[in-house]
């Protein structure tokens, strides 16, 4: 029997990179997304995406920072755009509600606070997600990687300024493999994505030779090289 009525949905897929630590070393930085846990059925205790029915009085940007509102602290948002649309039939029980995904990031040093529902999960270990939710995830990890390599996107998930290791780090959590900082700060030099500050960062406790702090040039998304991709070590 078909569904009589249709109703539509927005769902925020909010990445950041988070350092995580613990014994026995202090590991590398990782992309992660924000998760709340589902209190009711169906699919309780499953994890989900932050988001909601769209109200008759609002436009989708509106609706999803309407309730995106609720779990994270907006002003921490550097970037929020519109990815797809979910539409099978049958991807959540009762009538029919087609979803409309955005793509969200934080930068590295904010540390926005959240409701007790609702945390930060690595997106290499997601945990057992509510009806089509992993997928979305995925889709928007994988719109995330391809903007990596031809726009400045970067600059919505690293500090206001950073050394190269720190961009370096960041890079390859978003990308999801290692990244060589030389090569790195080349191209997006050469782009005119970053540029130094004319500073340099405060010696660590191993001492050394201070590094060079590096901001980026514009705070809004561009295309940088629209024919540019970023490939893992090895891939011509």
């Amino acid at each position: 029997m078909g569904h009589t009525s249709t109703e539509h949905e927005v769902l925020a897929v909010v990445f950041q990179v988070r350092q995580v630590t613990g014994p026995p070393r202090r590991e590398k930085p990782q992309l992660n997304v924000l998760l709340w846990q589902r209190a009711r059925d169906p699919q309780r205790g499953a994890w989900a995406l932050p988001g909601g029915r769209l109200r008759s009085d609002e436009d989708m940007t509106t609706s999803v920072r309407r309730q995106l509102a609720e779990k994270v602290d907006l002003r921490e948002l550097a970037h929020l755009e519109q990815l797809a649309v979910f539409s099978d039939p049958h991807r959540v029980p009762g009538a029919r509600v087609i979803a409309s995904t955005f793509l969200g990031l934080v930068p590295s040093p904010a540390i926005p606070e959240l409701p007790p529902d609702t945390r930060w999960h690595p997106v290499n270990s997601l945990p057992p997600m509510a009806f089509d939710h992993g997928p979305m995830v995925e889709h928007a990890r994988a719109r995330l990687v391809a903007k990596m390599s031809y726009t400045n996107i970067g600059f919505a998930l690293a500090p206001r300024e950073f050394a190269l290791s720190a961009l370096r780090d960041i890079y390859g959590a978003a990308l999801g493999y290692q990244v060589d900082a030389t090569n790195l700060q080349r191209v997006l030099v050469r782009r005119g994505v970053i540029s130094q500050t004319g500073t340099i960062a405060q010696s660590g406790r191993s001492g050394g030779r201070p590094a060079a702090l590096y901001h980026f040039t514009d705070s809004r998304l561009r295309v940088t090289d629209e024919f540019a991709a970023f490939r893992p070590p090895g891939q011509l």
